[in-house]
């Protein structure tokens, strides 16, 4: 039984083959060293439980896809489009919304779908701003990821099979 492992694996090469992020960690992102700059933009993937069906089990995924805000010095009020601000808030959560967007859709009916993964309701993304020792900007979307449980040897009487 490799679900678990294949899940991340598929999902970490998914998020690592992306052109906007250059890092993908996994597990509590409290573990992460968010002070290296150097690492965004960071996607991070967090599983929040397992349900068990009668033939699937169903992975909740937290994906959080993150950058640094950078501020910018000069007067937004004389740019073509001052409501963006004084820093690049706007152009992190467009590219991070497409790292998401990409994920889900490819999960749905992209390569990652040929996995037998499939989402069995309409994913959530949620914008946010938090300051850990940089500010950060992003996206967190979770998933819900119905995978075939169907690995017969499990079911035995003493548990010798697994």
């Amino acid at each position: 039984m490799k679900e678990y492992y294949n899940l991340i694996d598929n999902t970490y090469n998914y998020l690592i083959g992306n052109n906007n992020i250059n890092t993908v960690t996994t597990g509590d992102i409290l573990d992460v060293d968010l002070s290296k700059q150097s690492i965004f933009p960071l996607a991070h993937i967090i599983v929040n439980d397992v349900t068990f069906d009668e033939h699937f089990m169903t992975f909740s995924l937290n994906v959080i896809a993150m950058d640094i805000v950078d501020e910018d010095k000069k007067d937004k009020q004389t740019e073509s489009k001052p409501y963006t601000g004084l820093d690049n808030k706007h152009d992190i959560l467009n590219s991070m919304l497409t790292v998401i967007n990409g994920l889900q859709s490819s999960l749905r009916r992209g390569g990652m779908n040929n996995n037998n993964y499939e989402i069995n309701d309409s994913p959530t993304a949620t914008q946010f701003e938090d300051r850990f020792e940089n500010l950060l900007s992003g996206w967190s979307m979770v998933l819900n990821i119905e995978i075939p449980n169907d690995e017969m040897k499990l079911i035995n009487a003493d548990g010798t099979e697994c």
